[in-house]
């Protein structure tokens, strides 16, 4: 009994010390890196009074908020917001125009930066390759507000350049605008014009960190072009891309509110509507402020699991993911 309250003792004294040799590093640690430590602060302030601290907010969804009686003393009703909007009729049309939307930029813009990067890759003559640059930059810069204009100068059906062009040439006019058969592809090419250029930046960036070598390598063994695009350059970004889609699902259900706004009127509303431009309409508009924030709570989770599946997922495939 004596030799194992002796061990037991000497046990608690080890981890004892281990304790104080691990506070010894860290505080050695802080020394050190001080000043690394105080630039952060600014940006650790930003993420603590404009992300974490608004997160007492989401206790909306589970009360039923009445200004008058403020936050705190409004009645707590649970799920029972949850419950309303699980069983509103347009619950299945709001989940599916939001995954439509999301899943063609999945399809069709997420690999519009990478393609236009590899292509920008290609151009040696860098006088070229700046001006293109610069000119697929400028769009990401222009107001969604001026996109939408833009886009209704050219496709209404009162002097629009493009309908101009369908009545000479084809004897008809198309209403792009009201038509719902046309919103998503609207939406679509109004992503991909205004973000593709400036989606480039990253992907040069991992591309200009390629070896060199292993192209005069593939050069020397007689790969052509489409070989090195194939072998070399493609698996040199492949993490960068990667990372970029668990990035992405997270925002499956968050298409963009503005851009979504703009363009809606009622006749597109059927696939026009998604959860962000209904949570204003109810929040804002309606002021039910616990309703929409439920909704917009259970965006935030889906997006939560969304980013966690996906990145368990790229690490099952051997990716690195984002932690």
């Amino acid at each position: 009994m004596k030799q194992e309250a002796a061990s037991s003792d000497i046990g608690i004294v080890q981890a004892s010390d281990v304790k104080v040799h691990r506070r010894t590093q860290m505080c050695s640690r802080l020394r050190k890196d001080k000043w690394i430590y105080v630039l952060m602060m600014p940006g650790l302030l930003y993420f603590i009074i404009f992300k974490y601290v608004p997160m007492w907010g989401v206790l909306l969804a589970f009360k039923n908020y009445q200004p008058f009686l403020g936050f705190w003393k409004s009645d707590w009703v649970g799920l029972e917001h949850f419950r309303v909007f699980f069983q509103n009729p347009e619950f299945f049309m709001l989940l599916r125009n939001t995954l439509l939307l999301s899943f063609y930029n999945l399809v069709f813009y997420f690999p519009a930066p990478i393609v236009l990067a590899l292509l920008l890759n290609e151009i040696k003559v860098n006088l070229y390759k700046r001006t293109i640059q610069t000119l697929i930059y400028v769009p990401h810069f222009i107001s969604l507000v001026i996109v939408a204009s833009l886009t209704y100068v050219f496709l209404t059906t009162q002097g629009g350049l493009v309908n101009e062009l369908l009545q000479k040439y084809v004897g008809h006019k198309i209403d792009f605008l009201a038509s719902p058969s046309w919103f998503r592809p609207m939406i679509i090419l109004q992503t991909m014009w205004k973000e593709c250029g400036f989606g480039t930046i990253i992907f040069l960036a991992a591309l200009a960190g390629v070896d060199v070598e292993q192209y005069e390598a593939a050069i020397t063994d007689g790969a052509n072009r489409w070989r090195q695009l194939w072998h070399i350059t493609l698996p040199s970004i492949r993490s960068t891309i990667v990372i970029l889609l668990i990035l992405r699902m997270g925002d499956v259900l968050d298409n963009g509110f503005e851009q979504i706004f703009l363009m809606l009127n009622p006749l597109n509303r059927d696939v026009a509507e998604v959860f962000d431009t209904y949570v204003y309409m109810m929040g804002i508009t309606q002021g039910a402020f616990s309703y929409s924030t439920a909704v917009g709570l259970f965006k935030a989770v889906i997006g939560v699991i969304l980013v966690l599946g996906a990145n368990w997922t790229a690490k099952r495939f051997g990716q690195s993911g984002i932690y």
